[in-house]
């Protein structure tokens, strides 16, 4: 079994690098105040959002990847890319729930904290969607629209699910390999339990509806620039 997949376009590789540019310097921009924090107090406080960054890159490398890739991909490759995409892919809006480490501190503004990990989580969001956007693209095109969408709302309430696994359990994308017993003890407790773990689907659900209508909104603004592009 194989799957065909379009390169790029030559606009869409415009557009393409367009993206890498803007995301390089908001990226760029938590970087440098994440750094400057570090030289200003001397202590190393907000150091795990760059790791937090890095990895909600992956997923967007991912889907990047399986963009680029020229003539028929073949199963065998897609599959587990793809897997190892929805296992990092939660990575991304993840940073979102870094806000509740927001508090006064002495010797940085409020302000500045608040700036700080709102740029990071503003980043993880964007690559999250831009990430979704290839993937969901790629499954339209074999699937068809409907199921494309169908596909971008389950990946979605998956996030959703694996942001409270991973804030509220503190599992990350690799203890399924590392903690599998544990990992899916308490997922299959929460399958089996939902009304005693209120606070899971209360979490999966409303974060899901938010991501959702926020990617709803980044799609529905593209697809308003290319139809004021097209009457140009």
């Amino acid at each position: 079994m194989a799957l065909s997949i379009t390169t790029y376009s030559v606009p869409q590789l415009r557009q393409r690098l367009h993206l890498l540019l803007v995301l390089g310097a908001s990226l760029a921009l938590s970087v440098v105040l994440v750094v400057f924090r570090v030289f200003l107090t001397h202590k190393i406080s907000f150091v795990f959002l760059l790791w937090n960054l890095f990895l909600a890159l992956i997923p967007f490398g991912l889907s990047t990847m399986l963009g680029l890739s020229a003539g028929r991909l073949k199963a065998r490759v897609l599959l587990p890319v793809g897997a190892t995409w929805l296992l990092f892919f939660p990575n991304a809006p993840y940073i979102l729930t870094d806000l509740f480490h927001l508090e006064p501190r002495a010797g940085v503004p409020y302000w500045y904290d608040l700036a700080l990990i709102l740029s990071c989580a503003w980043n993880g969001l964007m690559l999250g969607y831009a990430s979704l956007v290839d993937m969901q693209q790629l499954v339209a095109r074999r699937l068809g629209q409907l199921i494309g969408w169908g596909f971008a709302t389950v990946a979605l309430l998956l996030s959703s699910f694996g942001i409270y696994l991973g804030r509220y359990l503190r599992f990350n994308s690799w203890d399924i390999l590392t903690n599998p017993a544990s990992l899916f003890y308490d997922i299959a407790t929460r399958l089996l339990h939902p009304a005693s773990h209120r606070d899971t689907w209360g979490v999966t659900l409303l974060y899901g509806v938010f991501l959702l209508l926020g990617y709803a909104t980044v799609r529905l603004l593209g697809r308003l620039n290319e139809a004021a592009n097209a009457e140009e």
